[in-house]
């Protein structure tokens, strides 16, 4: 697909972003792109390489048939798809209203992403990350334009999910975040509106019922399948904390533990199953095994 260079201000009171840049084009950051693109954004995804790059184009191109197939999206797959290009260069940002990054839940990853994201893009363009858990105030020391970045968090699966955790930072403009909900609801999606801690509010939560899921695995309590039972049937969860961390992956959810447990305190500390799990490379869905098999 041709790229387009160019482009005016940003629209804060737009319903979505014209022009949307991800970085990263894994689970999640395919899935917020196919968000925006389904309903009316241009989409650039940046990839680290080739390989990378033919993979995310195949899961939006999929998930994106897919929405058409079931009738969540009207059009014409071709047309669509115009709007959407992958690439390896981060100069595709240079045109972008909104850029999201949503590579691993690594700090040092996060920071040097999003600088390098920030040089390419327009001083007046909006830069976010999909961390989970990290301190947007934090990260955003590192950025030259502290107030034009935010936290948007989004759930997987992308395009089941209806909600969207924004995360204020310390510096983030006031008028960043009343965009940002519009942004969401454009998405079809339900803005929940946090300040910056750790965890924020769906991760700090989750990861806590999770964790201690966990435990009672390890302690004997009980099976996966029945914990996970008592919380489906018993308080209404969609999904028990352990299908749900075999979802977001048992690597993800280490990685936050312990980011937690460094700021929180030992109560968010990893239980030893966890982490025997992951050293086997039990890692959920993904892997085909975690408290479940997916097999």
């Amino acid at each position: 697909m041709t790229e387009t260079t160019g482009a005016s201000a940003p629209e804060l009171t737009a319903s979505v972003p014209a022009a949307v840049g991800v970085l990263g084009g894994g689970r999640m950051g395919a899935g917020i792109a196919h968000a925006f693109l389904i309903m009316g954004s241009d989409v650039v995804i940046v990839e680290r390489d080739e390989a990378a790059a033919a993979a995310a184009r195949e899961r939006v191109e999929s998930s994106t048939a897919k929405s058409l197939e079931r009738g969540v999206l009207d059009g014409n797959l071709d047309a669509i798809l115009e709007r959407f290009v992958v690439s390896v260069n981060h100069h595709r940002f240079a045109d972008r209203d909104l850029v999201i990054e949503a590579v691993p839940e690594d700090w040092d990853l996060k920071v040097q992403s999003l600088l390098a994201v920030e040089r390419d893009m327009r001083h007046d363009a909006v830069l976010a990350s999909n961390t989970s858990s990290l301190s947007v105030t934090g990260l955003s020391v590192e950025l030259e334009r502290p107030a034009n970045f935010i936290g948007l968090h989004f759930f997987n699966p992308v395009p089941a999910s209806t909600l969207v955790e924004i995360v204020v930072g310390a510096q983030t403009a006031p008028e960043l975040v009343e965009a940002a909900r519009r942004w969401t609801v454009g998405l079809g999606k339900t803005p929940v509106v946090v300040n910056d801690a750790p965890g924020f509010a769906s991760s700090r939560l989750g990861v806590a019922i999770a964790l201690e899921a966990m435990r009672m695995v390890e302690e004997g309590v009980a099976s996966a399948e029945d914990i996970d039972n008592a919380m489906v049937l018993g308080y209404k969860h969609p999904t028990g904390p352990l299908r749900t961390t075999d979802i977001v992956g048992l690597d993800v959810r280490l990685g936050i533990a312990e980011y937690l447990a460094s700021t929180l305190g030992e109560r968010f500390e990893p239980p030893a199953i966890l982490r025997e799990k992951v050293a086997r490379g039990e890692l959920g869905r993904k892997s085909g095994q975690g408290f479940f098999d997916w097999s």
